[in-house]
């Protein structure tokens, strides 16, 4: 038993029960401190993406390879051509209360680089879904403009929801660029261009900068981290000191 006396108030606590108290304000406390730490990486990466949105376009053709999470959001342009005849449907993507498509077709920029996949939008789902719309686009010589971006993710990834299906195009829940490669038989970038909405040979596209927890929630969390830490401190002090005066 522990016993010490301050202004008068003897406080009485067993070892046990201080341990658990100083081991939980401590977790409370590291967790609080966690909070404040992600909202501020999520302050800087915000400017980062911001800073690279507003960005020049950055060529392709003469940058080949570029760091996606640095330069995620940036407005980049490549000459080349689309691949018509390999394209990928991600499936089960919602847009204002529907459910539809993302149309991912391949870019082969001039000079041999690796093939960058364009997401050209979102389609609607149509009757059926043993009937997969028209998504024809010609071949021909062109640039096209656009920002970098990670691929779409799932909430729920599902087994083998990454694996495309036998005949073209294919339909597929995740992009896996390295499955996707071995199908199609020549490279591809790690990354998407999410098609310019001013361009041409595209679909519905609302492309938006994405943030699961946004810094103010980061930071909100600590403060109900820290509060849960004072309430057990107050709470730890009044039946430490209660116990002696009921003695």
């Amino acid at each position: 038993m522990i016993t010490f006396i301050t202004r008068g108030i003897e406080f009485r606590c067993s070892s046990l029960a201080l341990s658990g108290y100083l081991l939980l304000v401590g977790l409370l406390c590291s967790l609080g401190f966690w909070q404040l730490n992600r909202g501020e990486q999520k302050t800087v990466l915000l400017a980062q993406q911001q800073a690279a949105s507003s960005a020049d376009a950055l060529n392709l053709n003469r940058h080949p390879d570029i760091d996606q999470d640095l330069l995620r959001y940036r407005p980049v342009l490549v000459s080349g051509n689309y691949d018509a005849d390999h394209q990928i449907f991600i499936d089960n993507h919602m847009l204002n209360g529907k459910v539809g498509y993302l149309v991912l077709t391949p870019f082969l920029p001039d000079g041999g680089q690796p093939g960058i996949l364009v997401n050209r939008g979102w389609v609607a789902l149509g009757a059926s879904r043993d009937v997969l719309p028209d998504i024809d686009i010609h071949e021909v010589a062109q640039q096209v403009r656009g920002r970098i971006n990670h691929f779409p993710t799932p909430g729920l990834k599902l087994k083998g929801a990454e694996v495309p299906g036998e005949t073209w195009p294919v339909r597929v829940q995740v992009i896996d660029s390295k499955l996707l490669a071995d199908k199609l038989g020549y490279a591809l970038a790690d990354y998407q261009i999410e098609l310019d909405p001013a361009q041409p040979d595209g679909y519905e596209r609302q492309w938006k900068i994405a943030v699961a927890i946004p810094p103010e929630k980061h930071r909100a969390y600590a403060v109900q981290w820290f509060g849960l830490a004072l309430t057990l401190t107050a709470l730890f002090v009044w039946i430490s000191s209660r116990k002696i005066h009921r003695g």
